[in-house]
């Protein structure tokens, strides 16, 4: 019996660990499966050949779903563990980027994604045999995305806070006033401003802008007329109408092009509520890992050359 209990604990493969924690955050087989990218049925079967392994049923119907066991819930920091000391154990200590093969998710809202990773694709393209890129929203980022390895990096104004979470500021915008040229005139004073109608960006998980949540708490007042989901929705509103948007001054070039901006027109105290610093943000767990560490310079390298807005009008 001695000898059995040994092939079983050696039998455990990382495939298998990476099921159980899709599974477990998933809340579902079936999620899982196409989180990853396999038929039902082989999760199925490495969730039955654990089972066996660790001698407890892991997860439980509830309902529609399924629920983890107290076990489970136990195994999954250690499943976690054992994968990250995996992949240091495969990772060897340097990277070369010219033979590698490279598949990254990155968590952006679309102002991150269309200023940075097109250029950092092409940037990270032309240096690798291959690149696969997956970007996935954002949205409110949550420690939780990276804890559970649902990307790889997070692009965000808003880093989530946590011990084992790493940011590093990529770059520096500020928030300007967007309107229509052809419409209306620009607002010259605060309470120009204040009156009119807004369009802003609400996320879907009804996340506000920061400088929105900002204006809200120091008292500002505003109109919003309009909320759209992403800042691409915008334009299609502001065109032709005598509205303002308060939007990142380094969509001028993509997205708001063909539109007039000026500094928002409040008081200079309030300056501050107009910075929008960019960040990066990684697990701990990827601090060294010499083919994450060459990505991140990657990002550092595209994001300096994106951070050189025109400066709106004063």
């Amino acid at each position: 019996m001695h000898s059995m209990n040994k092939i079983d604990h050696l039998a455990l493969d990382g495939h298998a660990l990476e099921l159980f924690l899709a599974v477990l955050e998933e809340g579902s087989v079936t999620a899982a499966a196409t989180r990853l990218g396999l038929t039902q049925s082989a999760v199925s079967h490495a969730l039955n050949k654990l089972r066996r392994i660790v001698g407890d049923p892991l997860f439980a119907k509830s309902g529609r779903g399924i629920v983890a066991t107290a076990h489970a819930q136990a195994l999954a920091a250690k499943a976690r563990a054992l994968i990250d000391e995996m992949r240091s154990f495969a990772g060897g200590v340097t990277f070369e980027p010219a033979s590698a093969q490279l598949s990254l998710t990155i968590a952006a809202n679309d102002f991150q994604r269309d200023l940075l990773l097109p250029r950092f694709f092409d940037h990270v393209a032309a240096q690798v045999t291959s690149l696969n890129l997956r970007v996935i929203p954002s949205q409110s980022p949550s420690p939780a995305m990276l804890r559970e390895n649902r990307c790889d990096l997070l692009i965000t104004p808003l880093p989530p806070s946590g011990v084992d979470i790493v940011q590093k500021r990529l770059l520096q915008d500020h928030y300007v006033c967007y309107y229509d040229p052809k419409a209306r005139a620009a607002p010259a004073t605060r309470g120009a401003y204040l009156a009119a109608r807004h369009v802003t960006v609400v996320y879907t998980d009804n996340e506000r802008l920061d400088i929105d949540r900002r204006l809200a708490a120091n008292g500002f007042h505003r109109d919003i007329a309009i909320s759209v989901p992403s800042f691409s929705g915008v334009p299609s509103f502001l065109r032709g109408s005598q509205m303002l948007a308060s939007m990142p001054s380094l969509l001028a070039p993509g997205v708001m092009h063909g539109f007039a901006r000026v500094r928002i027109p409040l008081a200079s105290r309030t300056r501050t509520l107009a910075e929008l610093p960019m960040f990066m943000v990684w697990h701990q767990r990827y601090q060294k890992d010499p083919a994450h560490r060459w990505i991140r310079s990657q990002l550092e390298t595209v994001a300096a050359t994106a951070s050189h807005p025109v400066p709106a009008k004063t």
